[in-house]
C-alpha cells in the first residue's frame, strides 16, 4: 500500500436516483475509507466488484467500508439493492441510473 488513507464520503441523493460525487480519484495502493449516506426513506446498495464491496444502505442512515485498491484503472461503483424509479427534473431516472466511476491512478508504472 501506499500508506495514504483516503476519507470519500458519497451520498445516495434523496429521491434523485444519483449518487454524489459519481467520480471519485484515488491512487493504486491507496486504503479507502468510503463513508456511504443513503438520504432516501428506502434501501439503497453499494457495488464495487472490482474490489469485493458489495454493501447494504440502509433507508435514512450513514454506514462505512474499507477498502485497498488493488489495481489501477476505471471501475465503476453502483446501486446493489433495487431501489425503483422516479421523475427528477422532468426526467426518468432509475435504479440502472445509479452508477458511478472509482479513477484509479497506477502510480507505480509511473514512478519508474
Amino acid at each position: 500500500t501506499t500508506g495514504v488513507v483516503r476519507e470519500i464520503t458519497v451520498a445516495a441523493k434523496k429521491d434523485q436516483w444519483r449518487f454524489e460525487p459519481e467520480v471519485i480519484e484515488m491512487d493504486q495502493g491507496d486504503k479507502v475509507v468510503m463513508t456511504l449516506i443513503n438520504e432516501d426513506t428506502y434501501d439503497h446498495g453499494i457495488g464495487i466488484d472490482a474490489f469485493g464491496i458489495s454493501q447494504r444502505m440502509p433507508a435514512n442512515s450513514t454506514i462505512k467500508v474499507e477498502f485497498v485498491v488493488t489495481k489501477a484503472g476505471e471501475f465503476p461503483f453502483y446501486c446493489s439493492v433495487p431501489c425503483g424509479e422516479g421523475i427528477v427534473d422532468g426526467v426518468k431516472r432509475t435504479h440502472f441510473d445509479m452508477i458511478g466511476k472509482l479513477r484509479v491512478r497506477d502510480i507505480f508504472s509511473e514512478a519508474k
